[in-house]
C-alpha cells in the first residue's frame, strides 16, 4: 500500500526520455483534438460541449437543484411562464417586406456562386405562407386551384413549376401565375409580365368572390383567399416597378394600395413605400409616414427605426464635427440625432457594422427576425444607398453607435427604451441564414473556460513535448527532480508514520 523513496527512485531512473516525448505528446495531440472539437461546437451552436454537458448531465447526478431554488421555483412559475412567452412573441419570425424573386434573383446568385442564398427553414417557412395566404378549403372545387394546393406543398422547385403549368392548361390561375414569376421567370421583366396576368385573372376572382361573400363560411373564405391573392400581386409589381427604375409609378400603386386595404398590415406595405421616397429623396413625405407608423401602439422595426434616425442626422450630419462637438457641446438637433441613432442601435444592434461595411453582406432571406442579424442584413441591404446619399450620416453613425451601449450594460436583463434584448435571435439566425455567413451575436459572448484551458493544456504539454525531443537529458532530470517534489510530502508521512507505528506493524503494511 505505502512505496518508500528508494522505489520511487528506481521507477522514476528506469523512464527514458522516449517515454517523456511520448508522454507530452500525446497528452498535446489529445488536447489539441478536444480543442479543436470545443471550437467548432461553440461556432456552431454558442456553447462548450463539456459546459452543456456538465450542466445537463452531471449536475443532476452530483446532487440535482438546491433546496432553495427548487423551493423558490414554485413560487416564481408564473414570472417563468410569462417571461417565456414574451421571449416566443419577441422571436416571431416575420416575412420580409422586401424579399427578392427567387427565379429572377436568388436563383442567379446560385448560378454565379454555387452557393445557395436560402435555407431550408426559411424555404419552409415560405411554403407554410404560400399555403395560408393563396389557399382555401373550397380549392378542389376547381381543378386549376386544387392543383396549385398541392404544388404550394411541393418541395421540388420544378415540380412545383409543371404543376403551375399544368393548372395553367386547364384554366387561367392567379395562383399559377405567381409561382411562375416567382420561381420561373429569370429576369424582373419577365416576372412582371406574368404579374400583370395574374393581375387580370386575380381582379376577377375578386370582384366575383367580393359579391358572394355573404352566402356563407365557405365563400367568405374563399374572399379572404382572393383578397390575399390580389394585394401580393400588387404589391410584387410595384416592387417589379422599383427594380426596374420606375420609382414614382412604384410610389403610386404602394399608396393606391394602401389605401384599397388599409387592414392588412402583415404586409408591411409602409415599409417599401418608405424605401421608394427615400430613394426619390422625398424626405417630407419619409417623415409623413413615420409619423403614422412609428407610433408606440404598433410593432417596430429596423426600418422604422433607422430611417427615423437617418432623417434627424440629415439635418446636422453635413457639419458634424466629433472635435468640434467634444470641444463646445452638442447642440439640440445634434442631440435629437444622436438619441434617435442610439434608439435604432438599441433596437437592432447588428445594423451598423453593415452599414459601416466592417462586415459583409450577403442577399436578404425571405424571412428575418426582428432585433436579429437576418433582420439587419435585409435593412442594410436595401437602406445603405440611401445613407451614402446623406452626406456625413454614416460618420455621425461612426463616432455615436458604440454610445448605446453605456446606456444597456445588461441588455439580456434590462432595456433602456424597448425590451430586453431577445436570447432567442442567435438561435432562430442560423436557421435563417445560410452557413457560409458568420452570424452576427450581441450581447459579444466570450469564450467558454474550456476552450481556453484546454487551448493552454494543449500549448503547454506541446512546449514539453518539443523541449523533451531536443534537450532529452536536461528534460529527464526536470521530470525526475518535478516529480521527486511532488512525492516528497508523500515520502515526508511515510518516515514519520515508521517512526511512530513498531517496526512489525509496519512491515507488515508495506508487504500489503
Amino acid at each position: 500500500m505505502f512505496g518508500t523513496e528508494s522505489s520511487l527512485s528506481m521507477f522514476l531512473n528506469t523512464l527514458t526520455p522516449k517515454f517523456y516525448v511520448a508522454l507530452t505528446g500525446t497528452s498535446s495531440l489529445i488536447s489539441g483534438l478536444i480543442l479543436i472539437f470545443e471550437w467548432w461546437y461553440f461556432r456552431k451552436y454558442g456553447t462548450s460541449f463539456i459546459e452543456q454537458v456538465s450542466v445537463s448531465h452531471l449536475r443532476p447526478l452530483l446532487g440535482g437543484v438546491d433546496n432553495s431554488t427548487a423551493s423558490s421555483s414554485s413560487s416564481s412559475s408564473n414570472g417563468d411562464a410569462d417571461s417565456s412567452r414574451q421571449s416566443v412573441s419577441e422571436c416571431k419570425v416575420w416575412r420580409n417586406p422586401l424579399n427578392l424573386f427567387r427565379g429572377a434573383e436568388y436563383n442567379r446568385y446560385t448560378w454565379v456562386t454555387g452557393r445557395e442564398p436560402l435555407t431550408y427553414y426559411d424555404m419552409n417557412l415560405s411554403a407554410q405562407d404560400h399555403q395560408t395566404f393563396f389557399t382555401c378549403d373550397s380549392d378542389h372545387l376547381r381543378p386549376a386551384d386544387a392543383i396549385m394546393q398541392k404544388a404550394w406543398r411541393e418541395r421540388n422547385p420544378q415540380a412545383r413549376i409543371t404543376a403551375a403549368h399544368e393548372a395553367l392548361d386547364l384554366e387561367d390561375c392567379a395562383t399559377a401565375y405567381i409561382l411562375l414569376a416567382e420561381e420561373e421567370a429569370t429576369t424582373i421583366v419577365e416576372a412582371e409580365k406574368l404579374f400583370k396576368q395574374a393581375l387580370k385573372v386575380g381582379e376577377t376572382c375578386y370582384r366575383r368572390s367580393q359579391q358572394l361573400q355573404h352566402h356563407g363560411s365557405q365563400y367568405e373564405a374563399q374572399h379572404r383567399r382572393d383578397t390575399n391573392v390580389l394585394v401580393y400581386i400588387k404589391r410584387r409589381l410595384a416592387m417589379c416597378s422599383r427594380k426596374l427604375g420606375r420609382t414614382r409609378e412604384a410610389v403610386k400603386m404602394m399608396r393606391d394600395l394602401m389605401k384599397e386595404f388599409p387592414l392588412l398590415s402583415m404586409f408591411n406595405i409602409h415599409e417599401n413605400l418608405l424605401e421608394s421616397l427615400l430613394e426619390l429623396q422625398n424626405y417630407a413625405d419619409v417623415q409623413a409616414v413615420l409619423a403614422k407608423y412609428d407610433d408606440i401602439s404598433l410593432p417596430k422595426s429596423a426600418t422604422i427605426c433607422y430611417t427615423a434616425a437617418l432623417l434627424k442626422a440629415r439635418a446636422v450630419s453635413d457639419k458634424f464635427s466629433p472635435e468640434a462637438a467634444s470641444r463646445r457641446g452638442l447642440s439640440t438637433a445634434e442631440m435629437n440625432a444622436v438619441e434617435a441613432i442610439h434608439r435604432a442601435v438599441e433596437f437592432n444592434p447588428h445594423v451598423p457594422k453593415y452599414l459601416l461595411e466592417m462586415k459583409s453582406l450577403i442577399l436578404p432571406p425571405e424571412h428575418i427576425l426582428k432585433r436579429g442579424d437576418s433582420e439587419a442584413i435585409a435593412y442594410t441591404f436595401f437602406h445603405l444607398q440611401h445613407w451614402k446619399r446623406v452626406e456625413g450620416a454614416l460618420n455621425l453613425l461612426h463616432c455615436t453607435w458604440e454610445g448605446t451601449f453605456r446606456m444597456i450594460p445588461y441588455p439580456l436583463e434590462k432595456g433602456h427604451l424597448f425590451y430586453p434584448y431577445p436570447v432567442c435571435t442567435e438561435t432562430a439566425d442560423r436557421e435563417l441564414l445560410p452557413m457560409f455567413h458568420e452570424v452576427s451575436v450581441y450581447p459579444k459572448k466570450e469564450l467558454p473556460f474550456f476552450i481556453l484551458f484546454t487551448a493552454g493544456l494543449c500549448s503547454f504539454t506541446a512546449m514539453l513535448a518539443l523541449l523533451t525531443h531536443q534537450f532529452p537529458e536536461l528534460m529527464g532530470v526536470f521530470a525526475k527532480a518535478f516529480l521527486s517534489t511532488l512525492f516528497a510530502p508523500l515520502n515526508f508521512i511515510m518516515e514519520k508514520v515508521e517512526s511512530i507505528l513498531p517496526s512489525s506493524l509496519w512491515h507488515q503494511l508495506t508487504r500489503i
